[in-house]
């Protein structure tokens, strides 16, 4: 549009000085330029046109593009601002206005200060958000998991510490109560502890200990008959004995046999943790050598850990001299022991060595 309008005006301006026409025309080209009310005071002066050499025609209308191209970028860049408040564009032109006629480089220096401040304005303002967000973010983090713990607690996430003492906790309940764990794995225990405690015993079985150890057995050659006795027997020893070529026991290979590995206790259920009286003397004595006998040190610790733990929770409950006590007090009163003995702790420890041994046993071998 500014193209048509500055050739329209070289064009009238060889007709007549006195045309309306052309002084329209010439006002509306040098608008941002210059004053309107010292235009119409001496318009010949400001807008002689009509008798200047061409050359000099040229020249302003070179100046004239170039100005009209520097307002178009000054315009875009500030269009945003220019939108929100009318009142903040009359500041900007008024100036332009009613100040003399100056060079276009200090008119522009001027509008590009106001706007530079105005994004110095807005640069706080993203600082200042920016800082908030990862506040926010906490805060609907936070909201989200007591959300999902609520409603769908196997899905929800805690520290592996915490899922270990639900399950001492819920060993000590069922060393009092021993239809504690049976009622969990049923169904029959709704409320949100028991459902925490059942998600924890998940958590131990298929999280630290199942994964490992079907790393430990895929990685070895034991025969099938080898692996369910070490699965049956919850009591292992091992023993070094005189080292003699034989086949392996554990594995079918030829070996030098030196360690003898002694099974023993009773069968029990794996969800349940209950004793099998039936051939509770059963022993078994086997002869493998010294790969299949640390193979069978690592594997044992971590399948039959729960089992000694709830064990060992039987036995601090016979312990307690206390009776007539509600079993909720009395839970709640051994556990707050252990815990504050460091027991708890200790044995936490105790796993997750053996799951580093089960680790470190599959990287090296």
């Amino acid at each position: 549009k500014r193209k048509r309008l500055n050739s329209s005006v070289l064009y009238d301006s060889d007709e007549s000085e006195d045309s309306d026409i052309v002084v329209r025309k010439v006002f509306a080209k040098r608008h941002c330029i210059i004053d309107e009310s010292f235009k119409e005071q001496s318009p010949d002066k400001n807008c002689p046109t009509q008798n200047v050499p061409t050359d000099r025609k040229r020249k302003v209308f070179e100046k004239l593009k170039e100005l009209s191209r520097q307002r178009a970028t000054w315009r875009s860049c500030t269009s945003e601002n220019c939108e929100d408040s009318n009142a903040e564009e009359e500041v900007e032109e008024e100036p332009l206005c009613h100040l003399p006629l100056t060079p276009t480089e200090s008119s522009e220096t001027d509008s590009m200060k106001d706007f530079i401040v105005e994004e110095d304005d807005d640069d706080n303002t993203e600082d200042v958000n920016s800082k908030n967000q990862p506040q926010q973010k906490e805060l609907l983090n936070t909201s989200n998991s007591k959300l999902l713990t609520y409603y769908f607690p196997h899905l929800s996430r805690c520290d592996h510490y915490v899922h270990f003492k639900r399950i001492v906790k819920a060993f000590l309940i069922n060393a009092i109560d021993d239809t504690f764990l049976s009622s969990l794995y049923d169904g029959t225990r709704q409320k949100m502890y028991a459902q925490n405690m059942l998600l924890s015993l998940h958590y131990l079985d298929d999280r630290f200990i199942q994964p490992r150890l079907e790393n430990l057995i895929s990685r070895s050659r034991w025969q099938d008959r080898y692996k369910e006795r070490v699965d049956c027997y919850p009591d292992v020893r091992i023993i070094l004995r005189r080292s003699k070529s034989m086949s392996c026991q554990a594995c079918g290979l030829n070996r030098y046999c030196k360690f003898n590995v002694l099974l023993s206790g009773k069968l029990y259920n794996s969800r349940t943790l209950e004793a099998d009286d039936f051939m509770s003397d059963d022993k078994q004595v086997l002869k493998v050598g010294i790969v299949c006998a640390d193979r069978t040190r690592v594997y044992h610790n971590l399948k039959h850990f729960k089992y000694k733990l709830y064990v060992d929770c039987i036995s601090i409950t016979e312990l307690d001299g206390v009776k007539d006590e509600a079993v909720k007090d009395t839970v709640e009163r051994l556990y707050s022991q252990l815990e504050d003995s460091g027991w708890i702790q200790k044995r936490y420890d105790d796993l997750e060595n053996y799951m580093n041994d089960a680790d470190n046993f599959q990287e090296e071998k």
